[in-house]
Order: C-alpha cells, then sequence, then structure tokens
C-alpha cells in the first residue's frame, strides 16, 4: 500500500489515536505486541501518564516501515523471531 492509500484508510481516524485504535488500524493486534512496538519505537508516540498518544502519521510510517515489511513475512511463512531477531521456526 502506499502512503496515499493509507491515509484515504484511515480519514475517519482522529490524526492523534489511542491505543485501541491503533490495534484496530493494525488490523487487530493485540494490546501487548501493540506495547511492545510503542515500547521499542518503532511506533514513535507519546506517553503522558499512563496514555499512550501515537499521531496517526507515525502509524502510517510503520506501515510503510522495512520493519513491518519483514514482519509480515514471519507471518507469511510462520517464523517467529525473537528480540536479538534471530529465526526461529514455528514448532506448532
Amino acid at each position: 500500500m502506499t502512503r496515499k492509500e493509507l491515509k484515504i484508510l484511515f480519514r475517519e481516524y482522529p490524526d492523534v489515536v489511542s491505543l485501541p485504535e491503533l490495534c484496530t488500524m493494525m488490523g487487530g493486534i493485540g494490546d501487548g505486541t501493540a506495547r511492545k512496538l510503542l515500547r521499542s519505537g518503532q511506533i514513535k508516540s507519546l506517553m503522558i501518564r499512563s496514555t499512550y498518544y501515537i499521531p496517526k502519521k507515525y502509524v502510517i510510517d510503520y506501515l510503510l516501515s522495512d520493519h513491518y515489511k519483514m514482519y509480515q513475512q514471519e507471518l507469511k511463512h510462520g517464523i517467529a523471531v525473537s528480540e536479538d531477531r534471530s529465526v526461529k521456526e514455528d514448532t506448532k
């Protein structure tokens, strides 16, 4: 998808989204996965007190990033990648 297509897809979302909105925008990922992406800085955000504020622009930036493309490939091929990026086959 292109930046233009993603802007159209997410036009109904506010310019700054919440954690639940981020999860929905990312295709229904879990809260823990979303928090991991935010804590690691893969998706830029602001945290005020204990609440994440995520500019929609940064969600789009992540969806266009190499990290996200690699994550999609890992899911497609059933490969889990640990934090140190070493590859492990899914044994399920």
